[in-house]
């Protein structure tokens, strides 16, 4: 299960942006998995799940994942299709001339955390004095 590796990979750069940005902890990691990525999204969830409780910052957080397309151009004909139905074969006319535009990457795509208060500097409220005509 190589999921587990690439999670370990996520968390510890979600943990090292937490730091740098003085982070109390991160609520959420929003992440775009392509469909033709390898990466099986249960697997994946599972994997985070399990490994976020060894983390620095992410032991609360949720994994959103957004499935991107796979899409493969044809350089024959021009045109686009879905990878996942018609792999490296262009349906259109059955070109092997192809390569893929989308579906095949993993990304870290936001990231919520929560931030210390700011000390609020206290407020000098100044009376001024009514003059009485």
């Amino acid at each position: 299960m190589h999921e587990l590796g690439i999670v370990m990979n996520v968390l510890e750069q979600v943990d090292a942006v937490a730091a740098e940005n003085k982070a109390e902890k991160v609520l959420g990691v929003t992440m775009e998995i392509g469909e033709v990525s390898t990466i099986v999204p249960e697997l994946f969830l599972d994997a985070f799940n399990w490994a976020k409780k060894r983390t620095t910052y992410q032991q609360e957080a949720e994994l959103e994942m957004i499935i991107i397309e796979g899409r493969t151009y044809c350089q024959n004909c021009g045109e686009t299709y879905r990878t996942t139905e018609f792999g490296k074969k262009c349906p259109h006319c059955g070109s092997s001339e192809t390569y893929l535009l989308t579906g095949s990457q993993v990304i870290i795509k936001d990231i919520s955390a929560v931030f210390p208060e700011q000390a609020a500097a206290p407020s000098e409220e100044s009376e001024s004095p009514e003059s009485e005509a």
